[in-house]
């Protein structure tokens, strides 16, 4: 229900200097102060952090690692049923603890023998062409704070869970570790917004929110439905199309709600053939005449 890059709360930096994470007054922690102030600190040791250097571990509470379990838990049991393959294969290599947070010092040197990927801290808002450019070389931004405990299987941003459970098993696995660096390098490769948009919103119809078509039924293997509770349990119900490029790059949709609007591959060669090869070859021209196309057949 978010957008890498798009809908993390905003991070400021008020005059004596502290940082500050706005949370709107819908958010389940904006009343308790003790959790902003969690999220201020946790937000400045990101800020802090030098590329190159090891990412600042987070003490995280006892409260926050139950928060992880309870999820943890409901999620590895959606999985059995509703991942497909290859993402319970990253699950499989990547066997992060189901009893405590994991740092993501610690995740990146879990990934890096595996697929080359590593994590970077993000204290909030990543520049959409820094977040997916980044990708290219294998780093993956992530937040290090968790949801609010009152409602420990909902979050209205992405949080640690949906950068790890959802993205880090992903990245563990080498096939969908090579669709995300395609996704960085077209990001690096196109010049204008408009088609820098277009990617982005290829990547969230696929490593987002796609699914695909396995041993007769309907799996998921995009990290917003894998890292969901909710969403995990109804993706099935939505408004399922066929993966096209141009129609996946050009329709609107609703960072707020579930997405009714999914888009199925008939398979990990089909996601190859189809998103990969449009991440590898795709410029600004050839995006343009996509939506071209698209406006034409309105």
């Amino acid at each position: 229900m978010f957008e890498e890059a798009q809908y993390l709360a905003p991070v400021t930096r008020k005059a004596d200097g502290s940082i500050e994470v706005e949370l709107s007054r819908s958010h389940p922690g904006f009343a308790d102060q003790v959790y902003r102030e969690r999220r201020n600190r946790i937000a400045e040791l990101a800020l802090r952090h030098t590329p190159g250097e090891p990412i600042p571990e987070v003490d995280y509470t006892p409260e926050e690692h139950d928060v992880w379990r309870i999820v943890s838990a409901e999620l590895a049991v959606a999985h059995q049923e509703l991942a497909v393959a290859e993402y319970l294969h990253g699950c499989e290599r990547l066997a992060l603890p189901k009893d405590r947070i994991p740092q993501l010092q610690e995740v990146s040197e879990a990934l890096q023998p595996l697929t080359g990927f590593r994590y970077l801290p993000a204290a909030g808002l990543v520049e959409l062409r820094e977040f997916y450019g980044t990708l290219a070389d294998s780093y993956f931004h992530s937040t290090q704070y968790i949801r609010h405990h009152s409602v420990p299987l909902y979050t209205p941003e992405p949080d640690v869970v949906h950068e790890v459970i959802g993205h880090a098993n992903a990245l563990a696995s080498d096939r969908f570790a090579a669709l995300y660096r395609l996704a960085g390098e077209a990001a690096r490769r196109v010049e204008g917004r408009e088609a820098l948009e277009f990617v982005s919103k290829v990547f969230w119809f696929t490593l987002e929110f796609g699914v695909m078509a396995e041993g007769g039924d309907l799996k998921a293997y995009g990290a917003g439905i894998l890292s969901s509770y909710g969403e995990i349990r109804e993706f099935r119900g939505m408004d399922i199309r066929p993966l096209e490029l141009a129609a996946m790059g050009t329709t609107a949709y609703d960072i707020t709600h579930y997405q009714d609007v999914l888009f199925r591959a008939e398979s990990m060669d089909h996601l190859e053939d189809v998103v990969g090869a449009f991440w590898a070859t795709c410029d600004d021209e050839s995006i343009a005449r996509l939506s071209v196309a698209v406006s034409g057949r309105g």
